[in-house]
């Protein structure tokens, strides 16, 4: 019986200072040298479907460089050594058309659909939420209908804006419309904001969302939030959606629709950290926007949750 190899894992950075080194998230090993991987990191650096500020392009460059600050051997919060635990990789970025936003869908769809298979889990770094929309397609051909688990400011469901039925803000009713997610268990969090029209709430209902809203948390805490989050998925397969404006600008100013009233670093952290356990099939982050970031306080934010997320996989792949 050939044994199995030990995970490669970053450069370690009591030997290589971590300005130094690859350019690869957390300074991962490259898809290309190792023979297989349990989680792959994958760029979806497209922008096309933004409705206010532009600059999401350059997310996962930006996140790639914050996560170079991480300390990644050891997570003390979830007792875990994810890159020892799994083999983790960077799989480089999607080559996305910039002007065709049904030609960019279509290219992530295909990347990512090349990299999910029912042992294997994928992070994705974005882009504006419209990215969403193909890994979740891909997401079903690996794993089946997904709960998702869907933190922002914003609840992405719209019909169209001004016209298009493929933006940032349309993703998730797309997804719903495509069967792309299990009937009543999936759930928004951190919801906030004025909205165009009631109708937003009773057509996000409609389509089989619950809504806890930032301003839930502080009523409910986070114990109480992430029960609700747990019930409601059940024991489906679970998508993780963050967009990094689900925090308040004051955490995360580099971003394209920021909304003041949201979470701060330490809550939002705090409720992934309770979703453990949880089959987390796949994940996006997205939304970073470096332009508009200030002392890279953001992109750092986004590199956190997703090392956190790569965490939670690590713990229930490594079981």
């Amino acid at each position: 019986m050939t044994p199995v190899p030990e995970p490669i894992g970053p450069v370690d950075a009591t030997k290589v200072p971590r300005f130094a080194g690859p350019s690869t998230f957390a300074r991962l090993p490259s898809i290309d040298a190792v023979h297989d991987f349990d989680v792959a990191v994958l760029g979806a650096p497209f922008d096309g479907g933004t409705s206010y500020r532009p600059g999401a392009r350059f997310g996962p460059l930006a996140v790639r460089t914050a996560s170079r600050h991480l300390r990644t051997a050891y997570h003390p919060e979830l007792d875990v050594t994810p890159f020892q635990r799994v083999q983790v990789v960077d799989a480089g970025d999607v080559p996305v058309n910039p002007f065709v936003i049904e030609d960019a869908i279509s290219q992530i769809e295909a990347h990512a659909g090349d990299l999910v298979r029912d042992s294997s889990r994928l992070v994705t770094v974005g882009g504006d939420h419209t990215v969403a929309l193909p890994l979740l397609r891909a997401a079903r051909r690996g794993h089946g209908p997904v709960a998702l688990v869907h933190f922002d400011a914003h609840l992405d469901t719209w019909d169209t804006y001004f016209g298009a039925s493929l933006t940032h803000g349309t993703v998730f009713r797309r997804a719903h419309e495509e069967g792309l997610l299990v009937a009543d268990h999936s759930m928004h969090i951190g919801i906030r904001g004025p909205l165009y029209d009631r109708s937003d709430l009773i057509d996000d209902a409609r389509f089989g969302f619950e809504v806890l809203r930032a301003s839930d948390l502080d009523r409910l805490g986070s114990e109480e939030v992430s029960a609700r989050i747990r019930a409601r998925v059940g024991d489906c397969p679970v998508y993780l959606s963050v967009d990094i404006d689900v925090l308040d600008p004051a955490f995360a100013p580099g971003t394209g629709t920021p909304e003041m009233g949201g979470f701060t670093s330490r809550e939002l952290l705090g409720l992934l950290r309770r979703l453990g356990g949880l089959p987390i099939v796949g994940s996006d982050v997205v939304e970073v926007s470096p332009s508009y970031d200030t002392s890279e306080i953001t992109a750092l934010a986004a590199a956190t949750v997703v090392y956190d997320v790569i965490s939670l996989m690590a713990r229930e792949l490594g079981t």
